[in-house]
């Protein structure tokens, strides 16, 4: 008489099928396509095929970062974490290693195909991963080169599209607001925020410090009035025209509507900023936690608000579409 139940071999794969999700942090991984549709939207073009490639490339470098980040700490993690992946015996270090630098290579191989330069900033970033997961994550540089990353990986997906654009593709719109200083400003951001959010991590398994929440908390403050006051630079270009304002009579930039903007603003400073709030009045390591997981959850409005600002009411929306599935995720896979 055969059973109904699942058998030991499956459950063995879903048990395998966890610890890997747990390794990678698959709700962080939602984090990831915004960086590139928000690059590609502070470049006045329409996302194109190389901005599909960065997003390849950018979310098998941060799988990458996530093997390798785990690999580095299984001695710290055994005496702190014991539950994690590696040091409850669920992975073994040597595939958690191996699968960190065979996703490198392929995050890689994509960069490259999207075009030279998108090529050179995965190298850096690549190069930015390694160095923090095996050197700098206990230095004062540790939140710097997190921030770097992030920024870099905005980067990228600007420069992919751009050249998918030169070749024939959707092209950027030739506006003054299409200089570099747009993706290098929506970069910036990106980092100041991880920057501070990686800040609070270091303290995340022994708790005790308000300084690193205060000093992210006001930080999340800032952005999120800078994202609310601040006009966009680009005309609206990916979304319906009947609702969009007027281009000033001397032709000036045209802004979206502002509920494109402060919506996803909005999800950025509810998402992020109370917890960091309640880890600031109490540093004990579970709010501590729950802080950087709503710190890495926040990403993905803070990534449609920049694109908002740079007039792509449609990749914006596309982008928040994303918090729901980190949510949802989230709730079985933790994101720290």
């Amino acid at each position: 008489m055969s059973g109904t139940g699942t058998g030991p071999g499956e459950r063995g794969s879903e048990s395998r099928g966890r610890a890997w999700a747990e390794l990678l942090r698959l709700p962080a991984l939602f984090t990831v396509p915004g960086d590139a549709l928000a690059g590609a939207a502070a470049t006045g073009a329409r996302p194109t095929r190389g901005t599909l490639l960065a997003i390849g490339a950018s979310v098998s470098l941060y799988a990458a970062g996530m093997a390798l980040n785990d690999w580095a700490d299984r001695d710290e993690d055994a005496r702190d974490r014991p539950h994690r992946p590696i040091p409850s015996g669920r992975v073994r270090p040597a595939h958690a290693l191996a699968a960190a630098g065979a996703l490198t290579g392929a995050g890689l191989a994509l960069a490259h195909r999207a075009g030279r330069t998108t090529g050179a900033l995965a190298t850096a970033l690549a190069a930015t991963v390694w160095a923090y997961d095996l050197r700098l994550k206990s230095t004062p540089a540790g939140p710097a080169a997190m921030g770097t990353a992030r920024g870099l990986d905005l980067l990228m997906g600007a420069t992919a599209t751009v050249r998918a654009g030169s070749r024939g593709g959707p092209r950027p719109e030739r506006t003054t607001a299409t200089t570099p200083t747009r993706p290098l400003t929506a970069a910036a951001t990106l980092a100041v925020h991880t920057t501070a959010v990686t800040t609070v991590s270091r303290t995340e398994a022994q708790g005790g410090s308000s300084t690193a929440p205060l000093k992210a908390l006001a930080t999340g403050l800032a952005i999120a009035a800078t994202l609310l006051t601040a006009r966009a630079g680009h005309p609206l270009r990916d979304g319906p025209t009947s609702s969009s304002p007027t281009r000033s009579g001397r032709g000036g930039p045209v802004s979206p509507a502002p509920i494109t903007v402060a919506l996803p603003a909005a999800a950025y400073a509810t998402t992020a900023l109370r917890p960091l709030l309640h880890a600031a009045l109490n540093p004990s390591p579970p709010l501590t936690q729950r802080a950087v997981g709503a710190g890495i959850r926040a990403l993905v409005p803070l990534q449609s608000a920049l694109a908002a600002r740079s007039g792509a009411p449609v990749t914006a929306l596309a982008t928040l579409a994303l918090a729901p599935l980190a949510r949802r995720f989230a709730k079985k896979v933790s994101v720290t």
